[in-house]
């Protein structure tokens, strides 16, 4: 059985070809033990209790996978951190909380959305600590459904123009927090997302061989996937639909 791991979609009305890419993915998921889905699954959420045609075709398409016995495991991005359990259930899945170490075979590795490395952006990492203060996504989920969609739009907008204004270094990871991460958690390898830079890095530090794989986020026409089998390394893919 395979463990398949996922990040950064970025799911939205429209950008159909992207769903229909993804659906076809699960569709070829025969042999999968776990599928994880490690943060900005959507291009932005605001709220379990909201739902549109997209988000109940995709609900429906997990829970379907799940039924067949595939374990889902979600992780908050930093577009989605308002996902909660409710959606997660409704899907047959699960909540994993970021920096979570999981073990296949008798290999492990930990697990992030990858945005708490980019420690070089200061202004972001500011921002982070809001959006995740549980007070106050308790009172954006307090709002109103027109309320939260315009301001999900005013931070979408927000954040894609100040990334124009950044340097293209200050928005990766810091290397010094990946292995700090990593020796935190007592693991050699650590996959994420949250770039868009995928790439398998591996070097060495005092004297251990480490390795960071990082997914790609998905277009119109191809899409990023992690594929590991107990016994194998995990192997990044890219493809097509």
């Amino acid at each position: 059985m395979t463990h398949y791991f996922i990040s950064d979609l970025h799911l939205q009305a429209d950008r159909p070809a992207m769903t229909e890419g993804f659906l076809g993915l699960l569709d070829r998921l025969t042999d999968a033990e776990a599928l994880y889905i490690l943060g900005d699954f959507f291009e932005v959420w605001i709220g379990d209790d909201y739902s549109d045609a997209l988000v109940e075709q995709i609900k429906s398409s997990l829970k379907a996978l799940s039924n067949k016995g595939t374990d889902v495991v979600f992780m908050h991005g930093n577009r989605d951190f308002l996902m909660g359990d409710t959606f997660a259930a409704d899907c047959g899945g699960r909540m994993m909380a970021e920096g979570s170490v999981i073990h296949v075979g008798d290999d492990s590795a930990l697990l992030l959305h990858g945005d708490s490395l980019c420690t070089r952006d200061v202004e972001y990492m500011k921002m982070r600590q809001v959006f995740r203060n549980p007070a106050w996504i308790a009172e954006v989920l307090s709002k109103s459904i027109p309320e939260r969609v315009a301001l999900g739009r005013q931070v979408r907008s927000e954040s894609k123009a100040g990334q124009q204004m950044k340097a293209d270094d200050i928005m990766d990871v810091t290397p010094e927090e990946v292995d700090k991460a990593l020796t935190e958690a007592g693991v050699s390898r650590m996959i994420h997302g949250h770039t868009h830079r995928p790439d398998t890095h591996r070097w060495e530090h005092h004297g251990e061989a480490r390795e960071r794989i990082v997914l790609g986020d998905w277009g119109d026409d191809h899409g990023w996937l992690i594929r590991w089998q107990a016994g194998s390394k995990p192997v990044l893919e890219k493809f097509g639909f």
